[in-house]
């Protein structure tokens, strides 16, 4: 007699999570992008920011920096999804909430490429997660070709970039690849903390500042004036720019703004500007 199979036929074959918690605004934007926004049922604030479609009808809680158990249950969430930066605490508080975590922590590029990957599988959306990460793939490439050409006629321009002003700390690893992919050369250790005599030692042909959380609204003439870099090349002839925060500290296709951002700011004979790049008013 045939034993009769374990598996019965009725069980869906989708497993995949259709609550979820995302406390940063990468996977938000990756979910968004894989088709699958409506699983959110919880995200940060930051979050309404990548995907204005989202409103506060969806709950908003702490991003994993400072997640609150109470709040991520408070979702009823079968998954969350956390993202770097991290701390201890948080960590902790997301461990005690006793739901099913998705944790990450890109670094470069091919990290970034990894987590959509993952995302795509736990939501069963695996053939979409591929298209993603080719047609980013291939948005960087006709990026790289146009400014390998730019170098070519006018040189590889050296750029520092910040993502925090007090203290000045260095653009992330995935930030330094965009900057050399738009023709430019990244001055510095990604994610080190420097100061502003390093930097004008440096003295990098073009300044960048995308600081977390501060949108578009870095002070860049302030800066100039506090640090003491008016006598840096990049100040002489105008080139410090403001970059959207989410278009270059959000590891996810939201990338693909900020390099044409930052092609536009080391190239702009190649590259046209576009919205989320602000120059200097004054040297």
């Amino acid at each position: 007699m045939r034993a009769a199979s374990c598996f019965n036929s009725a069980v869906p074959e989708d497993y995949g999570p259709t609550r979820i918690v995302s406390l940063q605004p990468s996977a938000t934007v990756i979910l968004d992008r894989l088709g699958m926004l409506h699983r959110v049922v919880a995200c940060t604030k930051w979050c309404l920011d990548v995907c204005p479609q989202l409103d506060n009808r969806h709950i908003i809680v702490a991003d994993s920096w400072s997640a609150k158990s109470a709040e991520i249950l408070a979702a009823r969430p079968a998954l969350v999804i956390a993202s770097v930066p991290y701390r201890m605490e948080s960590l902790a508080e997301i461990l005690k909430a006793g739901v099913p975590l998705l944790a990450l922590a890109p670094k470069t590029l091919h990290d970034i490429y990894r987590d959509i990957a993952l995302i795509a599988a736990t939501v069963n959306a695996t053939e979409r997660g591929r298209q993603l990460i080719a047609q980013m793939q291939s948005d960087i490439e006709s990026v790289r070709q146009i400014a390998d050409q730019a170098v070519q006629s006018s040189g590889r321009p050296s750029v520092f970039c910040e993502e925090w002003g007090k203290p000045i700390i260095h653009s992330q690893a995935w930030v330094a690849e965009l900057v050399e992919i738009a023709g430019g050369e990244f001055i510095g250790s990604p994610g080190a903390q420097t100061t502003a005599e390093v930097v004008l030692t440096a003295d990098p042909q073009v300044v960048i500042a995308a600081w977390c959380g501060a949108g578009d609204r870095v002070p860049l003439e302030k800066i100039v004036r506090d640090r003491g870099w008016q006598a840096m090349m990049a100040v002489k002839h105008s080139r410090v720019y403001c970059i959207r925060d989410e278009l270059l500290n959000t590891p996810a296709p939201t990338l693909l703004q900020g390099l044409h951002a930052l092609a536009a700011a080391i190239h702009p004979d190649a590259f046209p500007h576009i919205a989320g790049l602000r120059r200097i008013a004054t040297p």
